[in-house]
Formats: structure tokens, sequence, C-alpha cells
């Protein structure tokens, strides 16, 4: 099977799960990706985590449930994963905007996500520029902020004070691998530690954090053109077009773009695919 085949084979094993619980690895298995790597796939290609993407299928259905039957609302929320129906009722309503037991009147507006179906363009008549590059273990320094997988868009609020924190990591920036750091490292649960940083010998001042990013081969590609719509198209060129044909996937350790001089450089680290 072909990308595209397994990507929706992933998506047909997740929806016939959804009332039990997913085995994460091996909906990585049947996508032919490690279990990292289509994680992060998944999130960039669908712009919602796959967490976050569950938990709204589950709430659909649950929606559906709801409102078709006499099946109380304890039983939902059991059968769709949750351990307490005010667990379930907080989700819901978080998603729906009513409570469970309001959703039971036919009158009431509810919200639906509909199954994902991926349709992905392997174009490959443009040319990507990119170059591999072993790097030893290094440390960074700077400030971090959680993302949350459920946020609609990655929009962190240190962007807000972008400028003040490039200033003040200036004197932190020591190393050959010189310039500022956008670092980001997706956790288990979708979640993604997002720092702005410098890479340095120096130690952690209290005002920072720190993060150790281990030895890695890196793919690194440059973004050109006009910002920040270029450094979109690359990162999206990257996961539907440069890994689908490059034998390569997403290893474990941070992803991070790199501004220096003039230019904004996409690192990537990766390994070569069992």
């Amino acid at each position: 099977m072909d990308l595209l085949e397994n990507m929706n084979a992933a998506v047909s094993y997740i929806e016939d799960n959804l009332n039990e619980e997913i085995n994460y690895k091996e909906v990585a298995k049947i996508a032919c990706f490690s279990e990292h790597h289509f994680k992060r796939m998944f999130s960039f290609i669908a712009g919602i985590s796959l967490a976050e993407y569950v938990r709204r299928r589950r709430l659909t259905l649950a929606a559906f449930d709801l409102k078709e039957s006499e099946i109380r609302v304890i039983d939902v929320a059991i059968k769709y994963g949750y351990s307490s129906p005010d667990s379930f009722s907080r989700a819901f309503q978080a998603l729906h905007e009513v409570t469970p037991s309001s959703a039971k009147n036919s009158d009431v507006p509810l919200k639906a996500y509909p199954r994902m179906t991926f349709q992905i363009a392997i174009k490959g008549d443009v040319e990507m520029n990119y170059r591999f590059i072993e790097k030893e273990a290094f440390a960074v320094v700077g400030k971090k902020e959680t993302v949350a997988a459920t946020d609609t868009e990655f929009n962190p609020k240190l962007w807000g004070h972008l400028e003040e924190i490039e200033e003040s990591l200036e004197p932190y920036n020591n190393t050959s691998f010189s310039g500022i750091l956008h670092v980001s490292l997706t956790k288990e649960n979708g979640d993604v530690d997002y720092y702005i940083a410098t890479a340095t010998t120096k130690p952690c001042p209290e005002e920072f954090e720190q993060l150790k990013i281990s030895s890695h081969t890196w793919a690194v590609f440059t973004a050109t053109g006009e910002m920040p719509e270029a450094l979109l198209t690359t990162w999206e060129r990257i996961y539907t077009e440069w890994f689908p044909t490059s034998g390569y996937e997403l290893a474990e350790a941070p992803e991070m773009v790199r501004g220096i001089n003039d230019s904004t450089e996409i690192w990537v680290p990766v390994k070569k695919k069992n």
C-alpha cells in the first residue's frame, strides 16, 4: 500500500476502536511509521493532534448515542473511555456547549466532527534543497511554554514578547550553532513544549529553562520567501513530499526553526526507516 492507503487504513483502525482503548503503536504500525512520527505527521497534516481527533470523534459519537437512543449518560461515559460521568460531562459540554442530559432533546443543536480522510498529493514538481547534518549533543536555554494539544492553532503567548526574549538571550549565544532557536518538543499527549532559546555553554539562569538535546542526524531545510507563509509551506512539503519518498522518518527529538543572519532553517531530527 502507498502512503495515502496506509494513513487511511490507520484512521479506519482508530474509527473501529473508538469505544475501546486505542493501541497507538498498532495505529502507527498500520501507517508504516514509528509512533512518534505518525503522531507528528497526523498533527501537522490534520491541523489537530491525534489525541484531539480521537476526543472529538468519541464525543461526536456520544452525542449520536444520546440523541438516538435511551442509553444512560453514565453508560455513554463508560463506553467512550471516561472514568466518571463528571469528567464526561465536562468534556461533552466543552465541545457541544450543552450538557449530555440536554442533548437528548431533539431540538438541541450539537456539533459533529466527521471521520477524517487523507488526500495527500505527492507532487515533487518543485525541488527541495536540504542537507544532512550529524550534530553532537548540545544544550539550549530560553523561555518555555507548553501549548495544549486542544488549542485550535499553534499560537504561543511567547510570540507576543519575541523581541524582548531574543534580546535577553543574546549574552548566552556563545556557540558555533548561533542564532535564535524555536524548539518544539511534542509530548505523548500531543501537547508541545515550545522554547524560544539559544544554544549555549553557559549555566542556565533562573529566568530561563534549559533543554538538553542529544546527538542526532538532522535534515536541514531552508525556507525562502515571505514569512511566515514560506515557513508554513516548507513544513507542509517536508511532511507531505519529502518524508514519504526519503526513506527516513522522524526521530524522537525536538524540531527546530533556526534564525541565522537573513535565513530561516528548519531542523528535523531523522532516522532511517526500518
